[in-house]
């Protein structure tokens, strides 16, 4: 069983972006052991001048233990929220994301434009992923219901593909 940390980018408690990593999660229980990061809202500002506080160590063993990292989220005024920039800014020092393979999901009104930052963010930092390992949903509140049922068959459908394009891009289980 593959080890795999989701993050979702939103901090808004059962946001589209949580309910659909909590989706694959249930739809990947044959190939994943899905961990979902949920203290994105807890973590400190991040500062090059201060050590890495105990959050921001539990976060990079989490990401270094993991075989995979899917990020899934939405795009806030043409990029990447906040929240989850920090995050990652708090990687940057590291090689926790150096050849690590990713899924990158981004679930948002229009998304675009995150979509392409959080890719030249994580291409910049190394990790593994492909065009089958990418995935942008335009419109995700239409797509997905208060439950987390996906209630659009194709994107459903390149859920599926996402699923099994990160299960082949991660590796054989052990």
């Amino acid at each position: 069983m593959k080890k795999i940390l989701a993050i979702s980018g939103s901090t808004r408690k059962n946001s589209s972006n949580f309910r659909l990593l909590k989706k694959i999660a249930a739809l990947s229980t044959e190939i994943f052991e899905v961990t979902i990061f949920e203290k994105l809202d807890q973590l400190p500002h991040f500062n090059p001048d201060l050590e890495a506080p105990a959050e921001i160590i539990e976060l990079r063993n989490q990401i270094e233990a993991a075989d995979g990292v899917i990020i899934c989220t939405p795009e806030y005024v043409f990029s990447l929220p906040g929240s989850l920039k920090n995050a990652i800014e708090w990687c940057v020092s590291t090689t926790v994301f150096s050849n690590k393979s990713v899924g990158l999901i981004t679930a948002s009104a229009s998304g675009e434009k995150g979509h392409e930052s959080l890719q030249l963010i994580m291409s910049t930092l190394e990790a593994t992923f492909d065009q089958e390992t990418t995935l942008l949903i335009r419109g995700i509140k239409g797509k997905i219901d208060a439950e987390g049922e996906i209630t659009d068959p194709e994107t459903f459908q390149k859920i599926r593909n996402f699923i099994k394009a990160f299960e082949k891009q991660t590796g054989p289980s052990t």
